[in-house]
Order: C-alpha cells, then structure tokens, then sequence
C-alpha cells in the first residue's frame, strides 16, 4: 500500500518537488555573489624607468582615513571607509559597496625613493608617484672609440 508523502490530498509528484526545491534554492542563492569581489580599493598601475604611478579609486574615504607606506619596492595602502546610517527600521535590499577597513600590498619590480613620494587625493581618486632612486634608475653607456 503506497502512502502519501505530503498532505495535500494529491499523489507524490517528483518534478513538482524538484520545482519546489530549485525555487527554494534560487531564492537562497539569489543574494550570494557567485564571482569573487574584486579587491578594493580597485587600482591601476604604470611603471616606467623614473619610477611608478598608482591610482586609487576610493570614493567616500576622507584623505586624513588614508595612511601609505612604502618599504623598498612593496607599498602599502590602508583604510577605512565607514558604512552609511541606516534608519532602525531600513531594509537593506542590495549592498555591493565594501565598508570598513581596507588594505592592499603591492610589490613593484623596483625600489622606491619615499623622501621624494607624493601622493594627491581629488574626486575620491588617489595618485601616487612613486620615484627610483636615481642609484637604481638604468643609466646609458656611451662606448667610444679608442
């Protein structure tokens, strides 16, 4: 004598749990990112023979949250960037902006001049030029005749 395994008065129906159970599983999954975040905060970076330059983009962070250091040929950036006041009673819906600290190591093929280090902060973008130390820059060498 078969039984019925739910109580809803029909017989056992395997694609329409199969449905039920997909549904169950999308509406759990639909807020996981299913791709790894991109680092942040997201950076571009060009190097040539004077040395490096490296943007930022870190919108929401004051410059005075931001501290660079820099240690031979690896540069490090940290911060925070603080989350938004919510009502008591808000409901987030979609939150893909990262909060809180942040940190990025980036090692260079080359070292680093600290002492001539800049960095300018405008519209939530950082600059950083990064110089060689004129010692480890490339030097041409003229072959004369003898």
């Amino acid at each position: 004598m078969l039984h019925n395994i739910e109580n809803t008065g029909r017989g056992f129906d395997p694609l329409r749990q199969m449905r039920s159970a997909q549904s169950d599983m999308s509406r759990l999954l639909d807020n996981l990112r299913l791709v790894a975040a991109p680092e942040f905060p997201l950076m571009n970076i060009w190097a040539g023979t004077d040395g490096a330059v490296i943007t930022a983009e870190i919108p929401g962070v004051l410059p005075e949250d931001i501290d660079i250091a820099v240690h031979q040929n690896t540069v490090t950036l940290r911060g925070s960037r603080a989350a938004e006041p919510l009502a008591q009673d808000a409901v987030i819906h979609r939150q893909e902006r990262a909060t809180g600290a942040f940190a990025r190591n980036l090692v260079l093929p080359f070292r680093v001049d600290g002492d001539r280090a800049t960095a300018k902060f405008r519209h939530g973008v950082l600059r950083l030029d990064l110089p060689r130390p004129d010692a480890d820059r490339p030097h041409k060498i003229t072959v004369s005749r003898s």
